[in-house]
């Protein structure tokens, strides 16, 4: 007795992988040299002549850059299954992970640190996040919250932060450069909505790009807190959602914001 495996064939295939190169600037040359293969296959395989087989679609999603979603996608288009498995986030085999990052976002107090999943949606935080929510909407504070909304919202942190105009356009510049790589209309609807929210006015000569600070006004009065971002993902995750993923942990940019964080968690405990 024979097996018969049978695939449906999508002919975007060889339009999506042109998208995809084009998206990257990539020549046949180069993105066939960093795929280990030849122009001349690539060639074949972008005009329709050639149809790739699993492992090659993934060699070229690799080279390209792909996250493990728009992995996916791309063997849809050529007509097979999903390589990489998308889990629930509250999935047994995710525990561990959670549990992980829990000890991580502890770890991380008197500072405050959260756990984002694409385009800014919290899935877990410690209790240092008060000193950025504080004051805001409680509908921005429902449930799944926001955290890039909070922070440029009018009715969230806008009011409190003293640098609205070169930390939004920070903000809005790195969503850009997002969608560059990985296009999505929602995402661009979102990069929209967050543009409405920022000051049109020009960046001053002192603007520092990438190393912006957050300036936020103490929720007290006392003062004015500084604070610098780091972002940790899970760069050999295999499951799609694990690697979607990442960490945000704010530090202190100056000892008086350090003394501050920790007058705050003295005062919460």
């Amino acid at each position: 007795m024979s097996t018969m495996t049978t695939r449906t064939h999508v002919p975007d295939f060889p339009a999506e992988l042109r998208r995809w190169r084009t998206a990257r600037r990539l020549s046949q040359l180069e993105l066939a040299a960093r795929a280990e293969t030849s122009q001349r296959h690539l060639s074949f395989i972008e005009s329709g002549r050639s149809r790739p087989g699993r492992t090659m679609i993934i060699r070229l999603a690799e080279s390209l850059g792909l996250s493990l979603r728009e992995r996916n996608a791309l063997l849809h288009t050529a007509g097979f299954a999903p390589v990489f498995p998308e889990s629930a986030l509250d999935a047994p085999m995710l525990r561990p992970v959670h549990d992980a990052l829990r000890a991580v976002l502890e770890g991380h107090l008197p500072y405050p640190a959260m756990v984002l999943r694409p385009y800014g949606q919290i899935v877990a935080a410690n209790a240092a996040i008060d000193v950025l929510t504080e004051g805001a909407s409680p509908e921005l504070l429902r449930a799944p919250m926001n955290m890039l909304r909070l922070m440029l919202h009018p009715e969230g942190m806008a009011p409190r932060v003293q640098n609205l105009n070169a930390w939004g356009h920070h903000v809005l510049e790195n969503m850009r450069a997002q969608a560059l790589r990985s296009p999505d209309p929602l995402l661009d609807a979102f990069i929209e909505e967050l543009r409405g929210y920022v000051p049109d006015a020009e960046l001053g000569p002192d603007h520092l790009g990438f190393a912006v600070p957050l300036r936020l006004r103490d929720p007290d009065g006392s003062g004015e807190l500084r604070l610098l971002t780091t972002l940790t993902s899970f760069a050999t995750a295999t499951d799609v959602t694990l690697a979607e993923l990442h960490l945000e942990a704010f530090l202190p940019a100056d000892e008086a914001t350090a003394t501050a964080l920790r007058r705050r968690a003295a005062e919460r405990s």
